[in-house]
């Protein structure tokens, strides 16, 4: 299995609207993208203060190295970063196999 996982910092003038509509709009590709198995996403929640200004975080988890490299062209994929990309002012994106 591959966790795929990152951190978001929005552009301030996004909604919270707008970010539920991407997060949606990532978790509707599990079904659409083979071997795509689960999404989580939530708000940055810890006292620590290590995120960086990163607000918002999720995790995908792919079946396999194939179905991640698969994903990453896949047209869902690409429609998803359509609307997700235009409303970030940073991202990170980490993949670790387990």
């Amino acid at each position: 299995m591959v966790r795929h996982f990152g951190v978001f910092k929005f552009k301030e003038a996004v909604t919270e609207e707008q970010i539920a509509m991407c997060f949606g709009t990532m978790k509707d590709m599990v079904g659409k993208i083979p071997g795509l198995l689960d999404m989580e996403y939530g708000c940055y929640n810890s006292s620590e203060g290590l995120n960086e200004d990163f607000t918002h975080g999720f995790v995908m988890t792919f079946d396999s190295l194939a179905s991640r490299d698969a994903y990453l062209p896949h047209p869902v994929h690409e429609q998803a970063k359509e609307i997700v990309v235009p409303r970030l002012e940073r991202v990170v994106v980490f993949d670790i196999e387990v």
